[in-house]
């Protein structure tokens, strides 16, 4: 292990020798230590009990999927069930699996700090706290008949099965989706040209591509909870 070493490039462009050990597996230990202690204390303070043997005949008011599931459970109120449970997930997979495609930026290559890639750094985060927020919505905050409950309100209080919501005239939809389309691929390119020369203009459509469909999941979500906008477009054959 000892002999192992990676290559890092100083400010002035002279390569600098960093051991493996005890460097790198030193720090790896201490998070690994840190997610367990943290994974001890939540399975503690969270309970999680057997509940009493399925009942036929008696349909529970709130039935949620395993908490890990709870996420993608939460996106079925937003969005309907063939984009919630195969066009997200779909596109979350082809994303990942394109990411050593269309990143091909040397800079920064074997660090994954924030100040080394900060673009791929705050992408990587902010998708993950969205799906960890999901979770959290939908263990905490939905109640009976899946309605929404703020800290402190009572599930004993039944609220309407469905809150209301309308949907946009289909011109606007379509008008506002194609100005959201545009704006996102343009303005980056714009206000980051080096970005755009860097990628090439195929694989910077295509990372642009995917960060507009990840930013229109919490878009979206944010139109229904404070605007009641059930669809932006809505026709016979597709909703969104």
């Amino acid at each position: 292990m000892e002999g192992m070493a990676e290559e890092t490039q100083d400010k002035k462009g002279r390569g600098e020798t960093v051991e493996v050990w005890p460097h790198l597996v030193f720090r790896e230990l201490i998070a690994m230590l840190l997610v367990m202690a943290g994974l001890m204390v939540f399975s503690l303070l969270i309970e999680a009990p057997l509940e009493e043997m399925a009942d036929p005949t008696y349909t529970p008011l709130v039935a949620k999927a395993p908490w890990y599931f709870v996420g993608l459970q939460e996106l079925l109120v937003y969005f309907d069930p063939w984009i919630a449970g195969v066009m997200v997930p779909g596109i979350i997979i082809v994303g990942l699996m394109a990411i050593p495609y269309i990143d091909r930026i040397p800079g920064g290559t074997g660090s994954y700090a924030a100040r080394t890639r900060p673009f791929a750094w705050t992408v990587f985060l902010f998708g993950l706290a969205l799906w960890f927020a999901l979770i959290a919505i939908g263990e905490f905050a939905r109640g009976p008949h899946w309605a929404w409950y703020w800290p402190g309100e009572s599930w004993s209080v039944m609220k309407p099965a469905a809150e209301p919501s309308w949907v946009l005239p289909l011109g606007w939809g379509v008008l506002a989706t194609a100005a959201y389309i545009v704006i996102g691929l343009c303005l980056p390119a714009v206000l980051f040209p080096s970005m755009r020369r860097q990628l090439g203009m195929p694989r910077y459509l295509a990372a642009m591509s995917l960060l507009l469909m990840m930013l229109a999941v919490p878009l979206k979500i944010l139109l229904r909870l404070l605007f009641g906008i059930q669809y932006v477009v809505a026709a016979d054959w597709f909703n969104i």
